[in-house]
């Protein structure tokens, strides 16, 4: 029976589009590469994989941002660390699978045979150490729902026990949950392609029954019909909708300036967007898109289910069930700058600097420009994405305006964040299409990597609130 197996061949759909992306044209990225020898040498220095992988090339459209992310990579993978690199990559996996990110999974199966992990444990969850499936639980709920994250959860991980962990290496394990879950929402959201591998010929690969990791998920990204991506969209209008957004950017400046809305009313807004966020994808999204587009996703493979356990846990949920209120996190009571921040240096040292130094980045980083136009200040554009992102995950800012973000935040923008966000399998190339037409590709890879990195930092804050409140 074995023998059998081992010959036998699984179809791996090729991606339609060449290169890095399902949704950006090969030619601008390559374009970005050829220019830059900076990318080239991140690559030699920071790269687990040593090779330029579809996921740098993107992100090399800003080689700054690129620098910091693989430096952080690189330490929580490489460097340094309470836990043993097989483990690391195990971690990785098991977040990736939180969102069938088959991407993800294949890179790090490799890697994790690469560090000396042990086969059988790939072959799911019930080969693996019970310390590390007693991960489940916090991987779940920070993937999905991580307002529920309890120092409960954290004293069950670190309680005596031969299966505990210990603070440094549930912290490592933490960073490494949320980093993986966020980079799954920049791989849809890109459309990031699958590798191309040396092993797969004529659209086979030969998978021997151990050979667990071709699980190439229904995720039609690359199959969108090109006719559907914004044909029917006339330059006009898209023209005339970037000069509206400006239009809007200079009268909520100068309404800033004028008149301060009262607490009263800011909080009144906050839980308007909060409410209305619940319902943005789950409530017509649906109905909104050709069904199709999430036919297939919901089909969780076999090869991604091993990693993972209950499944059917996800964002939605919680919309569905009538629990319109989700507890605020008032942002001011537990900020990364004076409470994460510190609290993850001191339990794994120097991840802190290096994470801090890519969040900033990210929200610092801009070129002055917006589509065709230059010297524009896009600081209320880049804080509204920021702090979108981290108001469905309840997160809070007391002196943020949250009218803004229904201002400056299209309805097509705002089903793209969600998705990313909060459910990145089901991301396609007509909603990518669909917002923002007249701007350029790199400007929309930004947009990824600010909800990638608010999406990283919210988890993160839920999690280390509940390590604090163990502490204490």
């Amino acid at each position: 029976m074995a023998d059998l197996r081992e010959d036998k061949r699984i179809r791996v759909s090729q991606p339609l589009t060449r290169g890095p992306s399902a949704f950006i044209p090969e030619k601008e990225v390559v374009q970005a590469n050829t220019v830059d020898e900076r990318t080239n040498f991140l690559v030699e220095e920071y790269s687990t994989s040593g090779r330029l992988d579809n996921i740098t090339q993107v992100m090399s459209l800003h080689t700054q941002y690129l620098e910091s992310f693989l430096r952080s990579q690189f330490y929580m993978l490489r460097m340094d660390g309470p836990l043993p690199l097989p483990y690391r990559h195990y971690i990785a996996i098991m977040a990736a699978a939180r969102h069938q990110c088959s991407y993800l999974i294949n890179m790090h199966v490799d890697e994790f045979l690469k560090t000396g992990g042990i086969a059988e444990w790939l072959n799911g969850l019930e080969y693996v150490p019970q310390r590390l499936r007693n991960l489940n639980e916090i991987n779940k709920l920070l993937a999905h729902r991580p307002w529920l994250i309890t120092k409960e959860h954290i004293q069950k991980l670190v309680k005596t026990g031969e299966n505990n962990w210990s603070l440094p290496e549930l912290v490592h394990a933490v960073v490494l949950l949320a980093h993986y879950h966020a980079l799954a929402s920049f791989v849809f959201g890109s459309g990031i392609n699958p590798e191309r591998d040396p092993e797969i010929s004529n659209g086979f690969r030969l998978i021997s029954v151990n050979n667990f990791c071709v699980c190439d998920l229904a995720n039609d990204n690359n199959i969108e019909n090109a006719s559907l991506t914004g044909s029917n969209f006339g330059i006009v209008d898209s023209l005339s909708e970037l000069e509206a957004l400006m239009e809007r950017m200079k009268r909520l400046q100068e309404e800033r300036e004028d008149e301060e809305a009262s607490q009263e009313e800011m909080t009144t807004r906050f839980e308007k967007e909060k409410k209305e966020s619940l319902f943005v994808v789950s409530g017509d999204n649906f109905h909104s898109f050709p069904h199709s587009d999430f036919e297939d996703d919901m089909i969780v493979t076999s090869d991604v289910s091993r990693y993972i356990e209950d499944p059917g846990f996800g964002y939605e949920d919680f919309a569905r069930r009538g629990e319109e209120h989700l507890p605020t996190f008032r942002a001011q009571d537990y900020t990364w700058e004076n409470h994460g921040f510190s609290l993850v240096n001191r339990l794994y040292s120097d991840i802190g600097h290096l994470l801090d130094e890519k969040f900033r980045m990210v929200y610092n980083l801009t070129y002055n420009t917006m589509a065709t136009h230059e010297g524009v200040d896009t600081t209320m554009l880049r804080r509204a994405l920021f702090n979108y992102v981290h108001c469905m995950f309840g997160i809070r800012y007391d002196d943020y305006d949250y009218g803004e973000v229904n201002q400056l935040l299209e309805r097509s923008l705002k089903v793209y964040i969600k998705t990313v966000t909060c459910y990145p399998e089901r991301t396609t190339k007509r909603m990518y299409d669909s917002y923002w037409r007249q701007f350029k590709h790199s400007e929309k890879v930004h947009v990824n990597l600010l909800l990638m990195e608010a999406r990283m930092q919210a988890e993160l804050l839920y999690a280390l609130r509940a390590i604090t409140r163990h502490l204490t």
